[in-house]
């Protein structure tokens, strides 16, 4: 495991400086820097401070979990758009597709409303 690793990657994605990590779990800033390499071991209250700090569990630390990004389809080609709603699961799949039904058949009625009503 290389904990020290993924908290350096933790802290520089989120823009924190050694420095403020070191303060924030009580440890000079050149022994928290040894942390990072792998040269020094961190205490579970000191792990447990920087979980807390960043939002995240230990283990999303120990284990590198990162948070995932926010989806955004709108800008995605149609096909990744499909594969995007496969990943749901099957009851959302189908409020997706309910809702587009929805949608369809509210441009149809409206399509022969403005059909009918442009030839009287």
């Amino acid at each position: 495991m290389e904990i020290g690793n993924n908290i350096k990657e933790l802290r520089k994605s989120k823009g924190v400086t050694q420095q403020q990590i070191a303060d924030l779990i009580n440890m000079h800033r050149s022994n928290y820097s040894k942390v990072e390499n792998g040269q020094r071991e961190i205490s579970i209250s000191a792990l447990n401070k920087i979980a807390k700090y960043f939002n995240v569990s230990i283990d999303d630390i120990i284990n590198n979990n990162e948070v995932p990004e926010e989806i955004n389809v709108e800008n995605k080609p149609l096909l990744e758009k499909v594969k995007l709603i496969e990943e749901l699961e099957e009851d959302e799949q189908n409020m997706v597709f309910k809702f587009i039904d929805s949608l369809l058949t509210k441009k149809k009625f409206k399509d022969f409303f403005n059909k009918n009503i442009a030839t009287l």
